[in-house]
């Protein structure tokens, strides 16, 4: 194996784009349908990829996905300048935790995505 990209599954995906844009993501990929209404895109901030797809445009194909914001899933991401990165964010979105070193030495942050994905940003000093 040689790495892993999740495939999130989102309502509006204009609206995550705009929000993983404000986190410093880029879109790298996307999929519109014939009528130009956009069903995926591949966002990229350095080694780090996710894809975020429509569930509607997977509906009736695999029936066994569904999905209720947020969840019981945390995207945990290593950063390196972690202190930088956090000032760079910090009042461009909501719900962001203070930085905080934890019991096994990571400096951390949190926030909650427009989805209600809790994002958990950390540095390994």
């Amino acid at each position: 194996m040689k790495s892993i990209s999740p495939n999130i599954f989102v309502n509006d995906i204009k609206a995550t784009i705009t929000f993983y844009s404000t986190l410093g993501f880029t879109l790298a990929d996307e999929v519109t349908t014939p009528d130009g209404e956009k069903i995926f895109a591949l966002m990229k901030n350095g080694s780090v990829t996710f894809m975020f797809q429509t569930l509607a445009s997977i509906e009736g194909i695999h029936p066994m996905v569904s999905r209720s914001n947020g969840g019981s899933l945390l995207l945990y991401i290593s950063v390196d300048n972690i202190r930088q990165y956090y000032d760079q964010i910090k009042g461009k979105v909501d719900g962001l935790t203070e930085l905080n070193k934890t019991f096994y030495g990571a400096t951390e942050f949190s926030l909650i995505d427009n989805n209600n994905y809790l994002l958990t940003f950390a540095e390994h000093e």
